[in-house]
């Protein structure tokens, strides 16, 4: 996600840092992350992901 960003600095992804924040704990800090947590940000946050990807990609 940062090198895209850096690459090009118009492609907009909502929570670009907080997306890399989570794969950073679930990678290094595994041990400490929440299910529920995983569990609302799949829920809430993945499908925003999918329209702007998707949007990316159409565009």
């Amino acid at each position: 996600m940062s090198r895209i960003l850096k690459e090009n600095s118009e492609i907009q992804i909502s929570n670009s840092r907080k997306i890399v924040d989570v794969r950073n704990r679930i990678i290094h800090g595994y041990d400490s992350v929440s299910d529920d947590v995983i569990w609302g940000i799949v829920i809430k946050n993945i499908p925003v992901l999918q329209k702007e990807v998707e949007n990316l990609l159409n565009g």
